[in-house]
């Protein structure tokens, strides 16, 4: 083969060779700023962090890069200086690792999920834990598998029964769905942004400390445990609303109990098949059921639910504690809240006729 016919061949393989190399090339590019655009992670992962005024970009990217929500601090340096990234609000930062970096970047130039360093939460009272952990992931950098990831910790649980006077080994029940339902008292709680759920739940066991501090001498002296006491306090939570209501109310599920006679509240059932209130009616199989926190099951007569069903109020623990003696078994509620008492099932049954024929019954 003659030299010029060698040299032309490799002519002809290099004009096709530099345009498949340039193709590769490109696409590589291509990928590669696509994943470096794409969010870290799919799932949900709040991180706050605090970018100081007359923060420098570099110094804010380092930030963000340390804080794993971005992947290449090149990357986004060349970025922002395309896109002019410019002008980053200075302030406290909720992000989150599912966002892109046009996210990211939109945020930080508006401000707009600047957050105070110090956040206000209010836990609402009557509520599940499954309502308290629902809020913790709204409010929080945490999210709801964090609240039961703990609760499932006995180490942790087992530390809190040492620290705490009104925790005992009742809450180690392994049929007790959450270890410390109804013993985080409902109210409006200050949290540093980045609090842990540990730091939120010492902040509402401190403050049902207060509360239950009141009344020690006396929750000492009766003769139920502090464990029966906050679990009857959280059904009376679902069965009345004012504080003379739930203390006579009380004294009909202490009657009950005395006569070895199931409580019957359709509210400990609900709470059993973890159905809100309101959300569907119950199923005769669930009414039926055995469960340990059901009372309408003819297994419980002459027993609580083992375990609260949600985070009573104060003066829901006050009329558990402090109840009213009667000699009623039977009680029932109206649409309008209004309690109905009474001694016989005759004259139970009568007053749920009369309440259904004046248009007064109550449906969940």
């Amino acid at each position: 083969m003659s030299k010029k016919r060698k040299k032309n061949k490799k002519k002809f393989k290099l004009i096709y060779i530099i345009p498949i190399l340039v193709i590769l090339l490109f696409a590589t590019l291509i990928i590669y700023c696509y994943i470096n655009t794409t969010p870290i992670s799919k799932k949900s992962s709040k991180v706050t962090f605090e970018i100081k005024e007359g923060s420098t970009i570099k110094e804010v990217i380092s930030t963000l890069k340390k804080e794993d929500l971005i992947r290449n601090e090149l990357f986004f340096l060349i970025y922002a200086k395309v896109n002019n990234v410019s002008n980053i609000k200075a302030g406290n930062y909720l992000l989150d690792k599912n966002m892109s970096l046009k996210e990211i970047s939109k945020i930080l130039q508006e401000g707009s999920n600047i957050v105070n360093k110090e956040i206000t939460i209010t836990f609402i009272e009557g509520k599940t834990m499954r309502v308290v952990a629902n809020t913790i992931d709204k409010n929080t950098t945490n999210s709801y598998d964090d609240v039961f990831n703990l609760l499932k910790d006995k180490d942790y649980i087992k530390s809190l029964i040492d620290e705490y006077w009104f925790l005992d080994d009742s809450i180690l029940n392994e049929s007790i769905y959450y270890p410390l339902e109804g013993y985080l008292a409902p109210d409006t709680y200050n949290f540093e942004v980045n609090a842990s759920v540990k730091d939120i739940f010492k902040k509402m066991l401190d403050q049902t400390g207060n509360i239950l501090n009141q009344y020690k001498q006396n929750i000492e002296s009766s003769n139920y445990s502090i464990h029966q006491i906050i679990t009857l306090a959280s059904m009376l939570e679902s069965e009345g609303v004012t504080l003379d209501d739930r203390k006579n109310i009380a004294g009909v599920f202490i009657n009950r109990l005395n006569k070895g006679m199931s409580l019957g509240s359709d509210a400990t059932t609900y709470y059993a098949f973890k159905v809100e209130l309101g959300e569907r009616d119950l199923y005769m199989s669930e009414i039926n059921s055995n469960n340990p926190y059901n009372t309408r099951s003819s297994t419980s007569s002459g027993k609580f639910p083992v375990g609260p069903i949600c985070n009573p109020s104060k003066i829901s623990i006050e009329a558990a504690i402090n109840y009213q003696s009667n000699n009623y078994l039977y009680f029932v509620t109206d649409k309008n809240f209004k309690v109905y008492f009474n001694e016989t099932d005759a004259g139970h049954n009568k007053t749920i006729q009369e309440l259904k024929s004046s248009g007064l019954w109550l449906e969940y």
